[in-house]
């Protein structure tokens, strides 16, 4: 099914340009160009992130910032094992993929800190990222309040995946 989907969304919107009467080939160059210009203002946002949590991980200051904020999550009921994956997931996906692997891989998909994990990569989003792509793509500058709702969300996020796992499982 998948195989024709995209042809199939070819074919309609050819229909639609050649019904209208349109140049779909202009059209078709005209948003090329767009989307360059939207890749041209995200990507040094895109660059600044992915480094940044590669210099992170790299350095080991993502261990130690774990080892300092594990006591935290646990008065919350947060796994401590699971605190480089709290601290990861808002800047980064991939990495916060690669670090519930490896926590999957170390513990068990089936085990408390495998299937908090598991519920918190599905339950949290990566903030950093969003608000810069979809900030900078809007020409936003000042993210005022922002930040710190989407911040508290992703902690409740945390927080409910791990309430969430411990009572049904």
């Amino acid at each position: 099914m998948t195989d024709y989907i995209v042809p199939l969304i070819l074919l309609l919107s050819s229909a639609l340009v050649l019904r209208k009467k349109e140049n779909s080939y202009d059209l078709m160059l005209q948003g090329a160009a767009e989307g360059l210009r939207l890749l041209a203002s995200i990507l040094p946002a895109l660059i600044f992130l992915l480094t940044a949590v590669y210099m992170l991980r790299a350095s080991g200051a993502m261990e130690i910032l774990s080892s300092f904020f594990s006591p935290v999550f646990s008065v919350f009921g947060i796994p401590p094992q699971t605190a480089m994956l709290v601290m990861i997931r808002p800047i980064s996906g991939s990495a916060a993929l690669a670090v519930g692997a490896e926590l999957m891989a170390e513990y068990g998909v089936d085990s408390l800190v495998g299937r908090t994990a598991a519920v918190m990569l599905g339950s949290t989003e990566t903030t950093f990222y969003t608000i810069s792509v979809y900030f900078g793509a809007a020409g936003i500058k000042k993210t005022r309040y922002t930040l710190p709702a989407a911040l508290f969300s992703d902690f409740v996020g945390f927080f409910m995946a791990s309430l969430t796992v411990r009572l049904l499982f």
